[in-house]
């Protein structure tokens, strides 16, 4: 994969809008919902990161309401951020079977050089 890695905000913010177009408001419950309150995105950061994401062609605007008189946009995700989301989930899940397969290596060494002290 040649693009980088992609930051947890991102990654999460594209998450939020993975099942059902979501407005910015709705996207940052739904990110504090995901990672049970760890990342809490600001309003200045999350209206950047979806300025970003659309910009990229990674998210795009499903619609557009009137909500009390302010208008909301509503964003999705995009096929390209279908995509780029998938990817990045499977080099996050490859990385987290490394980091258990070195943990379980580390287990077992440790066991065994604790019965050959003995």
């Amino acid at each position: 994969m040649s693009e980088r890695a992609m930051q947890e905000p991102t990654v999460m913010v594209l998450t939020a809008l993975a099942d059902e177009p979501r407005h910015g408001y709705a996207i940052a419950q739904e990110v504090k919902a995901i990672t049970g309150g760890r990342v809490a995105l600001r309003t200045g950061a999350l209206y950047g990161a979806l300025d970003r994401l659309l910009a990229d062609g990674l998210i795009a605007i499903d619609r557009e309401e009137v909500v009390d008189g302010r208008a909301r946009r509503i964003f999705t995700l995009s096929p390209a951020g279908r995509e780029r989301l998938a990817e990045e989930a499977e080099r996050l899940a490859d990385t987290a079977r490394e980091a258990r397969r070195r943990l379980s290596a580390s287990v077992s060494a440790s066991a065994s050089a604790s019965v050959s002290a003995r």
